[in-house]
């Protein structure tokens, strides 16, 4: 019996190791990973670069507190500015966390211009964590119930409606901030209008509002760009991320930019665990992989494999919706719940997810290869016909 609180409703099968994109469970079953983990395995199971890194840390320093400089966390912020031309860093130890910070980062914002009741910008069908003030920015009442009071000062549109945005411009003069995910994940990988990232900066430029974009699954090469927004030749004022960052050590980091620079100050905000050394090496190996083996460019092209592979296969299929997402962010929309293909799956090697309820979702490690995406294509979508002709 399991003391564990029932707080997951948890797949019949424990992995015990891994290697790239494959994981063997406690019987010795091999399973072809088109998850890793929800974007988090960046650089799949077990890679050697990052083990070898994590272990040699491990002997050195695992934590040390934030009273003091940690030159670790310091390179990681240098890295993260540099790819993303953002300005300061705030390490957290999750993607909730990296935007509690956020929201943290807006509200002063705000006070500090004079706005007695700051409110941000949300949108319907988000995800942005499940502590009290993340769910309440969430638009997934599934999420919010049993939870209430929520957290007040939150004003939500519908995704991807700029008149929306325009209309309680208008009407509302406690606005700080819009935060948004640019391509929204547990909504079913909803990719917005082209222009709508870029007509959402005009807006907050023209209205001194923040524009913060939760990249925490979007980023870090998930994409084919380092952050989903680069696809647009935009810049936040303020960007989250956690998820891919570590390579699956806990990791979560909130950058500020421009006018949201200097908002923070010594006291306004801070982490027991958040940046410690282990952690930030795993993000710096995770960014130096990447970048020599030039995986941004692998995850864009592998994508398109992927999703042209998909739309052959599904071709004239009842019950085949669209393909959603850009680059190993892909998502498979169907005409039905299809909740059931998790466990389909997996009794066939191989493990996927449906989020909004009809919509396969997969986010493969950035290392894997044509070859394993072939595999991957050929296990799923004949699946997919099966149970859409069932």
């Amino acid at each position: 019996m399991s003391h564990l609180m029932n707080t997951y409703a948890r797949l019949p099968v424990a992995f015990t190791r891994g290697e790239g994109v494959w994981l063997w469970d406690s019987e010795g079953n091999r399973y072809l990973d088109g998850l890793s983990g929800i974007a988090v395995n960046t650089l799949g199971h077990a890679h050697p670069r990052l083990t070898a890194a994590l272990g040699e840390q491990i002997g050195r320093l695992i934590h040390c507190s934030n009273v003091y400089q940690v030159r670790e966390q310091e390179l990681l912020a240098n890295k993260l500015c540099d790819l993303s031309r953002m300005q300061e860093v705030f390490f957290s130890n999750s993607g909730c966390e990296a935007n509690e910070a956020a929201i943290k980062l807006a509200r002063l914002y705000g006070h500090n211009r004079g706005i007695e009741l700051p409110a941000i910008i949300v949108m319907e069908k988000s995800f942005h964590g499940r502590t009290l003030a993340t769910l309440s920015a969430t638009g997934n009442r599934k999420v919010q119930a049993g939870f209430e009071p929520l957290v007040t000062g939150f004003v939500r549109v519908p995704y991807d409606d700029i008149d929306a945005i325009r209309h309680v411009a208008q009407h509302n003069n406690n606005i700080v901030a819009i935060l948004v995910e640019p391509i929204q994940g547990e909504g079913g990988l909803r990719t917005p209008d082209n222009s709508y990232l870029q007509q959402l900066r005009e807006l907050c430029t023209q209205h001194n509002w923040l524009l913060m974009l939760d990249e925490v699954q979007t980023g870090i090469g998930r994409t084919g760009r380092w952050f989903a927004h680069q696809h647009e030749g935009i810049l936040p004022d303020v960007m989250t991320l956690a998820k891919g960052l570590g390579s699956g050590v806990p990791i979560g980091a909130c950058l500020a930019a421009g006018s949201a620079t200097g908002t923070f100050k010594p006291g306004n905000h801070g982490s027991t665990f958040g940046g410690n050394p282990l952690a930030c090496v795993a993000g710096l190996t995770t960014l130096d992989v990447i970048e020599n083996d030039d995986l941004i460019a692998h995850a864009e092209h592998l994508g398109q494999f992927i999703r042209q592979g998909c739309a052959e296969q599904m071709a004239g299929v009842s019950g085949f919706v669209a393909l959603h997402g850009k680059g190993l962010m892909i998502g498979i929309e169907l005409a039905k719940p299809c909740a059931e293909l998790v466990k389909l799956a997996l009794s066939r090697g191989l493990l996927i997810n449906v989020t909004a309820d009809n919509v396969v979702r997969l986010l493969p490690a950035l290392v894997m290869s044509r070859d394993e995406a072939q595999q991957l294509l050929n296990i799923l979508c004949p699946l997919i016909k099966e149970f859409l002709q069932s």
